[in-house]
């Protein structure tokens, strides 16, 4: 007999690590925003393409803040009748735009200033080599102080730079190690091009600029990409919850258990379960409506809660697929 289990999802205050979040965002785009308009008068009047790259890279990183601002905000809507499920992975499409901008503005940008600098070459002037590395020098320690805050932040929620289960703070954390790594090449390629005459180092350090963010914007897309299309909770929360289902006397066994992000803090939890044979309709009910809240008590990210219970006689039990190992679809 096939139970209908409800759903448990529930509406809930914007948590503390979310302001936090937000602050980090906004520090990064205020760092960004004035870096960048100062790279990119640096390197017009320099004519360094390593500088100019830089650049694209700030305004990138600015739009990218700027689409990070609207992901915090609008993932946090309630559940609506043509959302039921809620706006989560809102959080995860503007974490792919990102991904793209990155990739676009600064990745593109910086390829065809290398490009340019090696088939045209470059002349800069002794007044413009000195703007253009104080004008890097004074980003490094900007991009430097954005970082750290980021990296505090992961700190304060218990996590690794590996672990990150936030895309904002992701992204934010991957954009600002990315960016300090850009302008420490940006530096080398003027100082050695200052040094030796030679273009070709800065529009090489402009090159490996580009290789990077093609890079960066990679890894962020594939990520985003996994959680858009529905990628499962990790692992070792599928195998507690599993554990917990199994260890219920009820259950008899549990052919089926399907998990989903919804968002940050928002999973879903589908599990299709054989109980023991002799329960009533009644019994089957209250049976899994406490298995749901014991769940739900146990993993408060579990917000949507599915069950989908059978409960048979002997001889039929010993039909099912559970027992023969056959795959059967309710």
């Amino acid at each position: 007999m096939a139970g209908a289990v409800e759903n448990e999802g529930q509406s809930r205050a914007e948590p503390a690590p979310d302001s936090r979040t937000k602050v980090t965002v906004l520090v990064a785009l205020a760092a960004n925003l004035v870096i960048a308009v100062a790279k990119a008068v640096g390197g017009v009047l320099a004519g360094s393409p390593a500088l100019l790259s830089e650049a694209a890279h700030s305004v990138a990183d600015s739009f990218n803040e700027v689409f990070l601002l609207a992901a915090l905000r609008r993932s946090r809507r309630p559940a609506d009748e043509r959302h039921p499920f809620g706006y989560g992975k809102e959080r995860f499409f503007w974490s792919l735009l990102a991904a793209v901008g990155i990739f676009v503005m600064g990745g593109c940008f910086s390829f065809f200033q290398g490009a340019q600098a090696l088939s045209q070459g470059t002349e800069e002037t002794f007044g413009g080599y000195v703007a253009g590395l104080v004008v890097l020098g004074v980003a490094l320690v900007a991009e430097g102080v954005s970082l750290l805050r980021a990296v505090h932040q992961v700190r304060r929620q218990g996590g690794g730079l590996g672990s990150l289960s936030d895309p904002a703070l992701r992204t934010v954390v991957a954009e600002d190690g990315t960016a300090v790594l850009g302008v420490t090449l940006a530096l080398a390629g003027m100082a050695l091009h200052m040094v030796t005459g030679q273009v070709a180092w800065e529009a090489s350090a402009s090159l490996a600029i580009g290789v990077l963010l093609v890079y960066v914007a990679y890894r962020l897309g594939r990520d985003a990409r996994d959680q858009l299309i529905g990628e499962a909770a990790a692992p070792e929360l599928s195998g507690r919850i599993r554990a917990l289902l199994r260890a219920q006397p009820e259950i008899d066994s549990v052919e089926a258990l399907f998990t989903m992000k919804m968002g940050l803090d928002s999973t879903l939890v589908a599990a299709r379960v054989d109980l023991v044979p002799g329960l009533d309709s009644e019994q089957v009910e209250e049976v899994a409506v406490r298995i749901k809240r014991s769940l739900a008590r146990t993993f408060p990210e579990a917000d949507q809660i599915f069950l989908d219970v059978t409960d048979r006689p002997a001889g039929e039990a010993a039909e099912s697929p559970a027992a023969t190992g056959e795959r059967g679809g309710a």
